[in-house]
């Protein structure tokens, strides 16, 4: 089984920035993109970051493009989603995903993503 592991929420305020940390650990796929989603209260999870294997593609929601930056070290099996200029929209729980693929590619449906974390809240105030 695959276990991701996510740290780093906390609540901050408007304009603060904020760095997100994910694990995986156990079986890996030859090849995987890792993907940030995220659930605000009284919404559905959406797509926020992802980034394909070998981190030279990367795909970001338009909602957070130019603020979040997402990546990437594999000998560690790690992702990060660096967030900058937070505002209460950002509000919500992150979750942490991985997504095997034969080909080095940037999925964004939550569909395509196998393994997923417990998430980590993050709360913005102002």
């Amino acid at each position: 089984q695959v276990q991701l592991a996510e740290s780093g929420g906390g609540v901050v305020q408007a304009g603060d920035s904020l760095t997100l940390s994910c694990t995986l650990s156990g079986i890996v796929f030859t090849s995987f993109a890792m993907g940030w989603f995220r659930r605000a209260p009284s919404k559905e999870r959406e797509f926020v970051a992802a980034i394909s294997y070998s981190g030279g593609r990367t795909e970001y929601a338009s909602s957070v493009k130019g603020r979040f930056i997402i990546s990437r070290d594999n000998p560690k099996n790690t992702a990060r989603l660096r967030m900058n200029s937070l505002s209460p929209e950002d509000t919500a729980v992150y979750y942490c995903a991985a997504s095997g693929s034969s080909t080095d590619t940037v999925p964004t449906a939550p569909a395509a993503y196998e393994s997923w974390g417990q998430g980590t809240q993050v709360t913005v105030s102002s």
